[in-house]
């Protein structure tokens, strides 16, 4: 193990190459802390925004937890997949191209290289890029501890803001994705100036159209409340109607209405809630139209 000091605070490092010395080391110290890319945790620690971990749990190391990977009905996403793996991946592009998408908009090319789709939703925060469109593509995550493994799915994950249902010694294996056909979705990142800030508003939409109706549609917004969030009424209100223009700007409207966004620097609520309604709209003409 190596120390760390300068500007992080003193901690133990540790990168285990296997399950078992993972387990062993999480079981064994009560303030480990996990982590894949880094690029949310450290800066975080740098800036004393969480308590230091007595060790730090690196998950690079571990064989095969950074495979991209699916069967006939599910994709699955490693812990440790780079977000740009994600983005390029001719397999989730082909599969779940809303989530290649959405990855696309996280941060910069630098931290696109070392982040992770798994970290950017551990890191439970309402501007999240992959959580609303992870939410409309129902996607669980598989999580592993010592004792054993349990599956959650992402809504019943988020328990605000920076805060998650993991449990101690416990962590994310990996993204689980059922597969669909016929569906198609797109990802909306309203920010303040360049493409790579964070989100004011972020909003997914997923569809599937039969015989000229909405099959279903579901509608993820991101930054308009503590957590990541499904329009459920929005989508209630459009199952088996015709995409009629008076129906699109009501739903776009109960979209709207759904969220609790804050004032912040960045936005205020006013803005937001103008802006879930008119990306909503965008959004689902979008797909209409296409």
């Amino acid at each position: 193990m190596l120390i760390f000091h300068r500007r992080l605070p003193t901690f133990e490092y540790a990168r285990p190459k296997d399950e078992a010395e993972l387990f062993s080391i999480l079981s064994g110290q009560a303030r480990a802390l996990v982590f894949a890319g880094g690029t949310d945790i450290i800066p975080r620690l740098k800036k004393r925004l969480i308590e230091p971990p007595s060790v730090l749990v690196d998950l690079k190391g571990l064989p095969h937890m950074g495979e991209i990977t699916s069967d006939r009905d599910t994709l699955r996403i490693g812990a440790t997949a780079t977000i740009h793996r994600v983005c390029t991946s001719d397999l989730v592009r082909r599969s779940v191209p809303i989530l290649s998408e959405a990855a696309s908009t996280i941060g910069s090319i630098q931290v696109r290289n070392r982040g992770t789709v798994v970290g950017n939703v551990c890191s439970a925060v309402p501007s999240a890029d992959s959580a609303p469109a992870l939410l409309v593509l129902d996607a669980k995550l598989l999580l592993k501890s010592k004792g054993g493994e349990r599956s959650v799915a992402l809504d019943e994950f988020f328990l605000g803001p920076q805060r998650t249902c993991l449990r101690q010694g416990e962590i994310v294996k990996e993204i689980q994705i059922p597969l669909m056909d016929g569906a198609k979705g797109t990802y909306i990142k309203l920010t303040q100036r360049a493409r790579l800030d964070l989100a004011i508003v972020g909003v997914a939409v997923l569809l599937h159209m039969t015989d000229g109706r909405f099959r279903f549609v579901r509608i993820g917004i991101g930054a308009c409340a503590p957590t990541p969030i499904r329009a459920r009424r929005a989508e209630e209100l459009l199952a088996g109607q015709r995409p009629e223009p008076k129906l699109i700007d009501e739903a776009s409207r109960l979209a709207s209405e759904e969220t609790s966004p804050i004032d912040d620097h960045r936005a205020s609520e006013v803005y937001r809630r103008l802006m879930v309604e008119a990306l909503v709209r965008r959004a689902l003409t979008r797909l209409i139209g296409g």
